[in-house]
């Protein structure tokens, strides 16, 4: 009650609007944690956090302000979305966890030239199907990617369910969380990474591009592909040549035909 009072919920209002519903469908509480307390306690805690959830009509300063800080997306939501989450008592509050903490990228950057391979980079806009995201993090494992590049917005939420479907991969390959996709590409041109979209709009098709140096993949979702924004930052374009009657690859395929095509010619140059 006393959290409710300092909170600036209502707990008439907050009861009448909470105490009938349905019981939510069964998630893995690992993914999130919810009421007041507790989300505080996580935006203190080192552990990253995908985004928090806000009922409308609520205000939480405190939790408020701690994700500001810490550039974590709020969504203020009906009532019904927080109660689909959990049945529990929520007090108007839901925070998404990730599975993973994420790298920095200029951490990343300095290490790839370190370990003596030349560096492979993913890039990925607004690819948000959970298991698509975890089945290329699968892919890039093992085609040895330094590192996974997404925006804080409009990206994958990393759960349960994606780790379960990277089959462990995301403990492995760093992710790299970043405000804007167009600034990161900027920081790896100015590192010595060349930058290829993977995108239909273009004439040249991907394996006629020399991929040898230090490279940047970038790919967008199936259903928008990548921005004009980012399309014109990158140093290059390529297509993956459809010859039937089909007219896309699932994105995750899509992503190891570039990754498997940067590999192949890698290591025939080094013979």
């Amino acid at each position: 009650m006393e959290n409710r009072k300092r909170f600036g919920v209502k707990q008439d209002s907050f009861q009448q609007k909470t105490r009938f519903h349905k019981p939510a469908p069964k998630q893995n509480t690992d993914d999130f944690v919810f009421g007041v307390q507790s989300v505080l306690e996580v935006l203190n805690s080192e552990k990253d956090v995908e985004k928090i959830l806000i009922q409308k009509g609520f205000s939480h300063d405190e939790v408020e302000t701690l994700a500001r800080e810490r550039n974590i997306g709020i969504q203020r939501v009906p009532v019904e979305r927080l109660n689909k989450v959990t049945g529990k008592n929520h007090q108007g509050v839901i925070a998404y966890v990730s599975a993973i903490n994420y790298a920095s990228l200029s951490n990343v950057i300095a290490s790839a030239f370190e370990t003596g391979r030349t560096p492979i980079v993913l890039i990925l806009d607004r690819i948000t199907d959970v298991r698509n995201f975890g089945a290329i993090a699968r892919t890039s494992e093992a085609s040895a990617v330094n590192a996974i590049v997404i925006p804080t917005k409009g990206a994958a939420q990393i759960n349960s369910d994606a780790m379960k479907t990277s089959s462990g991969a995301l403990t492995h390959v760093p992710v790299c969380r970043v405000n804007e996709l167009t600034a990161a590409v900027k920081e790896l041109q100015e590192s010595g990474f060349t930058v290829i979209g993977c995108t239909e709009k273009t004439k040249d098709t991907y394996f006629r591009h020399d991929l040898t140096g230090p490279l940047a993949i970038v790919m967008g979702s199936e259903e928008d592909g990548i921005s004009d924004e980012l399309m014109e930052k990158c140093d290059m374009l390529g297509k993956i040549p459809m010859l039937g009657k089909v007219g896309s690859l699932n994105v995750s395929v899509a992503c190891g035909v570039l990754l498997y095509e940067t590999n192949r010619q890698r290591m025939s140059v080094e013979g």
